[in-house]
């Protein structure tokens, strides 16, 4: 009953424009991906951590009436190597206040101790003073998604923001059972989209000889898949049961594809071109919109009072 196609697609749309690397394109929202049903939307925060290759926005779009934040996912040149690590990563920290629960160290860092969180907090702040309280929708894919994840979960707990909503698409495991199950109380308003065989969601493995050891996802997961054959195939969509590892969904299938990671509601997801590192591309003048610390890390904000850059 959570799951909309419509408002799925349109996240999964600011899940894929977050990997622009042209700033400018980004801060004034002209790039090529930045049209469509995504049109309508005004940057209030840009957040690129140049350190850890991470980026995030925060801004709001009129036809959701809802203030949105997207975070990138792992560069395409580097998916294979991260795919790699996945397989051996640990639980390795105890999530402060909830009894049992363990979350990924990498995932939990990325959002909690790098410059993204206060950028994104400080986004949030702005999107309230300037648009008044509204539903607040994080999404992002892939290692985005484990951050979105995170994200929400602050939103609720260190913010008190009542109406936040995660839509996230392939992204894998982030804790294990006791945190699946505490997180799926406190947001029950998230939607986990996988495709296909794609690898990511399977990550890091889940084994169910020892479920309160191992990875587990939280609910609610939506699963995109082919049926049919030959010219008969079409697009399922299965809202998959409230486990979080619903055995008729994505685990009922091999997950071995990287192709389908990079692709969800034939959308692509991923940097523009194959490029390695964190490419960044901004015009001079965007600088007096921003400010960078001592490690090159960007904060690029949109006062209200001035006019959208038209470059």
């Amino acid at each position: 009953s959570l799951y909309n196609h419509t408002i799925a697609k349109i996240l999964a749309q600011y899940a894929s424009v977050v990997y622009m690397s042209d700033l400018t394109e980004l801060i004034t929202w002209t790039c090529s991906k930045c049209d469509g049903p995504v049109e309508d939307f005004e940057i209030i925060e840009l957040i690129v951590d140049v350190k850890r290759c991470l980026q995030a926005f925060v801004g709001f779009s009129a036809d959701l009436n809802a203030t949105v934040i997207a975070f990138r996912g792992t560069q395409e040149t580097s998916i294979q190597n991260w795919v790699a690590d996945l397989y051996w990563k640990q639980l390795d920290v105890d999530f402060d206040g909830v009894d049992g629960a363990m979350v990924h160290h990498g995932f939990y860092s990325a959002y909690y101790n790098t410059t993204v969180r206060p950028g994104v907090l400080e986004g949030v702040q702005k999107a309230k003073e300037f648009y008044g309280s509204a539903n607040i929708l994080v999404t992002g894919h892939s290692m985005g998604g484990a951050m979105a994840a995170f994200c929400g979960l602050d939103l609720y707990l260190n913010l008190g923001e009542p109406n936040v909503q995660v839509t996230t698409f392939g992204q894998p495991r982030i804790g294990n059972a006791a945190f699946a199950s505490y997180y799926a109380k406190v947001l029950p308003e998230t939607i986990r989209v996988t495709h296909g065989h794609d690898i990511v969601p399977h990550l890091p493995p889940y084994y169910h000889l020892f479920p309160q050891k191992t990875y587990h996802h939280f609910p609610t997961e939506v699963w995109l898949h082919s049926v049919g054959l030959k010219s008969l195939v079409y697009t399922a969509e299965d809202v998959c049961d409230d486990s979080g590892e619903d055995p008729n969904c994505s685990r009922s299938v091999r997950g071995s594809s990287i192709t389908d990671h990079l692709s969800y509601y034939d959308i692509t997801m991923g940097c523009p071109g194959k490029t390695s590192g964190c490419k960044i591309v901004m015009d001079p003048r965007i600088g007096a919109y921003g400010k960078t610390d001592s490690e090159g890390n960007l904060l690029l904000s949109r006062n209200s009072s001035k006019p959208v850059l038209k470059l």
